[in-house]
């Protein structure tokens, strides 16, 4: 992406020129003039009667209006005013058109998407739609359009820099970011490579023990004992995915979310408490948008995509709800053999079949335009053409290639008054599948698991790349939705989700294999169990605990070791006084860290290899899952290093590992132990996508905000995970924090990193940041009388 911008020729004498002029006058006319109208009366083409928009001291809109279609285009409105660069680029990438204006240099990212057929896939879902979910989509392209239209002469800074204007927004545009988040939240099929590649290079006894499967007594979401089973060549393409997660803002090892709901006999005010905390790569502007929409037989408050109408996660007048991922196995790869006389037949059960063809024009700035041949088969486009040196033939199948109901599903969910009208919103949530926990005015809580979720034939695992032409590893149809877990109002009276495993092994279907490591869900069960009634301030500090599991399993091996030198004994010394609480102030907690990480690659790497090791490092449960089972065996053949002549043992690993770990910290900051805080270590950076890696100080100053210090790791509840490629910054973690009280909705809590705004200099553009690093909130207005007292502006839209 860095490229992409000198590729653009940004560089040019008289764009700096201009953005050293806005940094001087730091929020100029020029910049000042792309700012929202937030009070007035603004008359707007295509409303039907008057809508009110209440914009409140944190820059969040709620909508008032007389009917359903007034209200989405307003909401399209609003969106367009605070984040029009952000829909931009979001259609952009999920379409597969950056390259038209950013040129070559995201050509690959753009051949990939369209070979994939993300738009192709949305386009046929938007000539389906009808109804309700139809006019919700038009209306908020109309608002979105609307916007465009009247502010031709001042577009965001983007735009000016970029030299273009925006085309009108469509319905599918708003169904293919939904694509592009399925695709961020859906990437088992890396792990199925990555398991492939550990075979080839280890056997799969071996491979194995490096891909473990969920540890036994680790926390289930639905355990058995409370019921609610329902009724019932790799590295190129790991390689051409990375630039797709960047874009997407997708997280490293260890991304996940967190949800958990309490029921009245365990709430302070007698009424449920529900708390979501969703973990995705952190960017500027944020990748959610808070919105308040009351009118035509909505009112709902909470948080959406920009370019989604509606509200994904948040409440109702009646019901509150949060997500988290549950990590399903939806993706599969298949080995195709195709005629040594046409490429474009390939074999299926003894049969030649033509393969379809379709070719993607992709334009690209200051060269011709590409075609690529898109050849699909029954399992998916084959994707050789866009990824480098892959040794066989393959197909890519995924559940979001095929039409599905989403956007019904979230116009019936924010209406919803009831556990049966959820659950039939639900029925219609077809990918991401999410973990979701519910709430409601009555005092009753559940959870249900929605989706597409393959049913794959006797012998297919979904574990590895599998033979296309027997017929012998196809889907068999989906796990029926009233098959799917759920449960309501549990005897355990708290439900906990956060990426762990769902059910346990005697549920009769199979929902994916690789889960988060249980140690989130766990210290949230603990906590929530350590006292007998709760409040919302006690699930603030839940939301803010760093207390490190890793830490309390590994840290007594470290304490063992013989210190040589005085670095160490004081090393150590930090390291005894640590309470296992990965605080952005802690020494002992990026000790700890950076210990890990140099525990894995000294006790993997010499089977591994280099390459090998580095897409393992990005596994952080597996190397977890298997750390932690082998630890407590001093002699287990892991730990000898292959590479000497020696035996070595897990002592000698781990005191190479501390060694290791103090020269890294001791290089970087010096030696004194207790200075070496992991915020220091451990910042977060929110990075503008594409500005903000232009190389450009000047733009960069302009557009990016941070390192800010964090604390918190991949495996705490207060989440901020980091890229072992490029150690320890933070690459995702929390995106947002919600706490809703069923009780009075007025006292509910929110935050999202950065800011509602996408325009630099407005306050708005980053004065979440503060709230968010200290885990603060600002309330979520809910009574128009609390909307009314907290305004920062009145703005009332009129038909023309």
């Amino acid at each position: 992406m860095r490229r992409a911008l000198i590729v653009l020729g940004i560089v040019v004498g008289s764009i700096v020129v201009l953005l050293c002029a806005v940094v001087v006058v730091g929020g100029s006319l020029f910049i000042r003039r792309t700012f929202p109208t937030i009070d007035g009366t603004v008359e707007v083409p295509g409303l039907h009667s008057t809508v009110e928009v209440h914009r409140d001291k944190w820059g969040i809109p709620h909508i008032y209006a007389d009917n359903a279609e007034d209200l989405f285009f307003a909401q399209g409105y609003v969106t367009a005013q605070d984040r029009l660069w952000h829909l931009e680029f979001n259609r952009r990438v999920g379409s597969g058109t950056l390259s038209e204006v950013l040129g070559e240099a995201t050509l690959e990212t753009d051949r990939f998407v369209r070979t994939l057929g993300w738009r192709r896939v949305a386009e046929m879902e938007a000539d389906s739609l009808q109804g309700e979910a139809l006019a919700m989509l038009e209306a908020y392209s109309a608002g979105i359009n609307a916007f465009i239209d009247s502010h031709r002469g001042n577009l965001p800074l983007e735009f000016t820099i970029l030299g273009f204007e925006p085309e009108p927004w469509t319905p599918t545009d708003s169904i293919v970011w939904a694509k592009a988040m399925a695709w961020d939240l859906g990437g088992n099929w890396e792990a199925e490579l990555l398991r492939a590649s550990l075979i080839q290079a280890l056997g799969e006894e071996k491979a194995s023990e490096l891909a473990p499967p969920y540890p036994d007594g680790s926390p289930l979401i639905v355990p058995p004992e409370i019921g609610g089973y329902g009724n019932l060549g790799i590295e190129g393409l790991l390689a051409r995915y990375a630039p797709v997660k960047e874009l997407l803002g997708a997280g490293g090892a260890a991304v996940g979310s967190n949800n958990w709901v309490v029921d009245g006999t365990k709430s302070a005010t007698g009424m449920p408490l529900l708390a979501n905390d969703m973990h995705l790569g952190l960017q500027i502007p944020s990748i959610w948008y808070e919105i308040h929409l009351v009118g035509g037989g909505y009112n709902v408050e909470g948080y959406t995509f920009p370019g989604v109408p509606g509200v994904i996660v948040g409440h109702n007048e009646d019901i509150a709800w949060g997500v988290t991922n549950v990590n399903p196995d939806v993706q599969d790869l298949y080995i195709e053999h195709t005629s040594p006389d046409n490429p474009d037949q390939y074999q299926y059960q003894g049969q030649w079949l033509d393969m379809e063809i379709i070719e993607e024009v992709i334009e690209v700035d200051g060269q011709e335009p590409v075609v690529e041949r898109v050849r699909l088969t029954r399992h998916g486009p084959i994707i050789n053409p866009v990824v480098e040196d892959l040794p066989e033939v393959i197909a890519f199948r995924w559940t979001a290639l095929e039409p599905n109901r989403m956007l019904d599903s979230v116009a019936l969910l924010d209406r919803a008054s009831n556990w049966e009208e959820f659950r039939a919103a639900m029925e219609l949530w077809a990918v991401p599948s999410q973990n979701f926990v519910y709430a409601d005015r009555e005092g009753n809580i559940g959870y249900q698991t929605p989706g597409l979720i393959p049913i794959r034939a006797e012998g297919h695992t979904g574990l590895v790349p599998v033979p296309g032409w027997t017929g012998e590893y196809e889907w068999e149809g989906y796990i029926p939705f009233d098959e799917l877990p759920n449960v309501f109002n549990p005897s355990t009276h708290f439900i906990v989700t956060a990426n762990n495993k769902v059910v346990g092994d005697d549920y009769p279907h199979r929902l994916g294999y690789d889960f988060a490591v249980g140690h989130r869900a766990e210290r949230v069960a603990t906590l929530l169990q350590a006292k007998d009634v709760l409040t919302a301030e006690d699930f603030q500090l839940i939301h803010g605990d760093t207390y490190s599991i890793p830490g309390e399993i590994f840290t007594p091996y470290i304490l063992q070791i013989d210190p040589e030198g005085f670095l160490q004994e004081r090393a150590l010394n930090e390291i005894r006084g640590w309470a296992y609480h990965n605080d952005a102030d802690s020494s002992g907690a990026a000790i700890f860290q950076v210990f890990y990480l140099e525990l894995v690659e000294n006790t993997f790497g010499d089977e591994l290899g280099e390459e090998l090791l580095a897409e393992y490092l990005g596994a952080g449960s597996w190397h977890h899952i298997a750390l932690e089972s082998m630890i407590e065996d001093a002699d287990n053949a892991w730990f000898d290093d292959a590479g000497t002549p020696e035996r070595e043992t897990r002592d000698d690993i781990v005191a190479r590992a501390f060694a290791d770990a103090l020269d890294y910290l001791g290089n970087k900051f010096g030696d004194v132990p207790h200075t070496w805080k992991w915020g220091r270590l451990h910042g977060a950076s929110f990075v503008h996508q594409p500005l903000g890696q232009s190389g450009i100080t000047v733009l960069e100053m302009i557009v990016n905000r941070g390192p800010v210090e964090v604390g918190g790791s991949g495996y705490t509840v207060n989440a901020a995970s980091f890229d072992a490629d490029e150690p320890f910054a933070t690459v995702d973690g929390v995106s947002q924090r919600l706490i809703v009280d069923l009780s009075d909705l007025d006292n509910s809590l929110s935050i999202h990193a950065t800011g509602q705004s996408g325009l630099p200099f407005n306050k708005h553009y980053d004065d979440m940041i503060a709230l968010w690093q200290g885990v603060k909130y600002h309330p979520l207005l809910w009574s128009r009388e609390m909307v009314e007292q907290n305004r920062e502006g009145l703005l009332v839209l009129e038909s023309q």
